[in-house]
């Protein structure tokens, strides 16, 4: 997008896949330990306004770094991201869904494959 390509429907589709799941956990969460569906959306909603914040600010800023940092802050993110998903995700999804953790984890990746290569086209 910072070179000036368009947004690709399946990083689209790709992200709100992945999002899912951890917006149902985590609303799961907060409504199990007593909070109100107001206070469910609120968080939500605020997420959503700051991510979308955040997006504006990034996209702004990076347009004029260089690829080489482009590409180190991408590779942290990514790291940032596996270690959310390694230390929340997978313990909470093995405790919940103990003989199947592992067959929803596969499905996932070979998901996210499946997109990649559709992107591709």
């Amino acid at each position: 997008m910072i070179s000036g390509g368009a947004v690709n429907w399946v990083t689209v589709a790709a992200i709100f896949l992945s999002n899912f799941p951890e917006g149902l956990s985590s609303a799961a969460g907060m409504k199990k330990a007593g909070r109100s569906i107001g206070y469910v959306f609120g968080v939500w909603g605020a997420i959503a306004v700051i991510s979308g914040i955040a997006a504006l600010l990034g996209y702004t800023l990076f347009s004029g770094f260089s690829a080489e940092v482009i590409a180190a802050t991408t590779a942290v993110a990514a790291g940032g991201i596996l270690a959310m998903i390694s230390d929340t995700m997978i313990p909470e999804a093995f405790e919940e869904t103990h003989d199947f953790a592992g067959l929803i984890t596969v499905c996932g990746f070979l998901a996210a494959f499946v997109l990649s290569k559709l992107a591709e086209r």
